[in-house]
């Protein structure tokens, strides 16, 4: 799926955790297609190279989830 979308990684954002072969879940924001860059959720292999399937946010969708965890008592 990776070699039929074109992407770049504009920030890095962090890591939330890392697997024992490497991937890491990683919050980025990252423009898709040369499209405007959007906060992006996902697995990534170490070279990013490899993607696993993840969830993309605009950066008022961001905020709202950011609402929402805030009101979570975790």
């Amino acid at each position: 799926m990776a070699d039929s979308l074109k992407f770049e990684i504009r920030e890095d954002l962090g890591s939330i955790s890392e697997t024992a072969t490497g991937w890491k879940k990683e919050l980025n924001l990252i423009s898709w297609n040369d499209r405007e860059p959007k906060y992006d959720l996902r697995d990534w292999s170490a070279d990013h190279k490899k993607m696993g399937k993840g969830v993309t946010l605009s950066l008022e969708e961001l905020r709202e989830l950011k609402k929402l965890l805030n009101t979570m008592d975790i």
